[in-house]
């Protein structure tokens, strides 16, 4: 199938053969028939699956027929983040070039005037993050009662990040008979509740099962005390043939301090994370897109929906909290039909978080040794060992075992002495009351400990768990 047969006009297809692409992708090719023909829509893809241009590519089309009116736009694009909207508005530019539409980005970190201008001129495109959209409607710089189109993009990540009664208030302040579209990874129930209440009849497209992972990535998790994850880190990136890549970690403060580790250790790297202005954190990323940086370290949300060609790696520095971010994370890499390695560092204290991502992904992660240099296979779960007993019942059975035998007969379990001893007991028990203060008793017969006690396995209890010897992914 070519994009000719999806039903959008020659000057669209110029434009998508100029920007080097010949085959829609799947999410595409299912998305967009229905999209021209104005229904509502839920699609469910994992990130680098080309979800972006699904519903750009449709948008443009329809609204290539139509005219502009000043503070109401025609259509509306909600991001949960600034790069993200970034990242939208760039493929707007690319593929509607030979359309004369004009777009308004209305983020966050941007002075207001400029956007306020763009507006007031009239706009058929409106990209906005939901914080800024309602600080501008509630001071009556915008209207959005000629909005024709809706996109709610990464609507999982929106409930994450607190977006959700934003997202209800501007759906309540759209016209009733708008064409929505919603995209997300997963649909949660709080999200399925959000397309019930704002969506008619949608067509339904899923090119995967939610939170799947992508075939093309290759995934590790590597057991390592949290002390040693930037020795193993520096590891990985002398020797897994990395090109690019983007490390995460869960704070702010560990990204910033990551970064500065890697430059004193002679990588080429950079930081993008909430900390960071607008101007600086689109600098950092002009760089690493460059090629001026090989290695970006990056917090969820600075980093959420970055579309970078050819990163060969991602680095999770620290097990995600929230299992779906694993998901976006890893889906940095390995897009659009390239291949990518996924390293995730697991430290004893991950194991609640990575079990709770390998439930989200449907199996457990492969196991990669770094002294080896390889990955292993996951383990079978062993068998739970069995409870150790209390008392003195529990030091007779350890010490003499009864399936020791003797003319194919069990040995008699010995009687306590008058003084509550076991003269089976071992030698060092023995010395340490005889050197305690106390009554004295009846001399034992000092006995040689059974040889199943003694040796190397002495005081051996069964195979040490596997979740005590690997914890989680990080």
């Amino acid at each position: 199938m070519s994009f000719a047969d999806l039903g959008l006009s020659d000057e669209l297809l110029q434009a998508v053969e100029a920007a080097g692409y010949t085959e829609p992708t799947p999410i595409q090719a299912q998305t967009i028939p229905p999209v021209l023909m104005m229904k509502d829509l839920i699609g469910i893809a994992q990130t680098g699956t080309g979800k972006t241009a699904a519903f750009v590519l449709p948008m443009i089309d329809i609204l290539g027929h139509g005219r502009r009116r000043a503070l109401m736009p025609r259509s509306l694009i909600l991001e949960p983040t600034r790069e993200l909207a970034a990242q939208v508005a760039e493929n707007f530019e690319k593929y509607g070039k030979n359309h004369d539409l004009k777009m308004a980005l209305l983020i966050g970190g941007v002075q207001m005037g400029d956007q306020l201008k763009a507006l007031s001129g009239g706009v058929d495109v409106l990209i906005a993050t939901p914080g800024r959209l309602m600080d501008l409607f509630e001071r009556g710089k915008i209207m959005l009662t000629g909005c024709e189109l809706l996109v709610i993009d990464e609507a999982d990540r929106m409930l994450d990040m607190g977006f959700i009664p934003d997202i209800e208030t501007i759906c309540s302040k759209l016209p009733a008979n708008r064409q929505t579209l919603l995209f997300s990874a997963t649909m949660p129930p709080v999200i399925k509740k959000l397309a019930d209440r704002f969506l008619t009849n949608p067509k339904y497209v899923e090119v995967a099962r939610p939170a799947s992972t992508n075939t093309n990535i290759a995934q590790h998790k590597v057991a390592v005390p949290s002390r040693k994850k930037r020795e193993a880190l520096r590891e990985l990136l002398r020797t897994d043939n990395v090109t690019t890549a983007i490390v995460f970690a869960n704070r702010k403060t560990t990204v910033r301090e990551l970064a500065k580790s890697l430059k004193s250790h002679g990588f080429s790297a950079g930081e993008i994370h909430g900390d960071m202005d607008q101007s600086a954190r689109n600098a950092e990323l002009e760089r690493f897109k460059a090629g001026e940086i090989s290695i970006l370290c990056a917090s969820d949300v600075a980093a959420r929906g970055l579309d970078v060609k050819g990163v060969s790696h991602v680095f999770n520095f620290d097990t995600p909290w929230h299992p779906d971010d694993y998901v976006h994370r890893i889906g940095r890499t390995g897009r659009g039909g390239a291949t990518g390695r996924a390293f995730t560092f697991v430290a004893p204290e991950d194991a609640e978080a990575i079990a709770n991502v390998e439930k989200l992904t449907g199996g457990p992660i492969p196991v990669y040794d770094l002294a080896l240099g390889e990955t292993t296979a996951p383990a079978e779960k062993p068998a739970r060992p069995e409870k150790p007993r209390r008392g003195a019942k529990a030091a007779q059975e350890e010490k003499s075992p009864q399936g020791a035998k003797s003319d194919g007969e069990p040995k008699p379990t010995p009687k306590p002495t008058r003084s509550g001893r076991n003269p089976a007991a071992p030698v060092e028990e023995e010395r340490v009351e005889a050197a305690a203060p106390a009554r004295k008793a009846p001399r034992v017969p000092r006995r040689t400990a059974d040889p199943v006690a003694t040796g190397d396995d002495a005081g051996w209890n069964g195979p040490v768990p596997q979740f005590l010897a690997v914890s989680a992914l990080a």
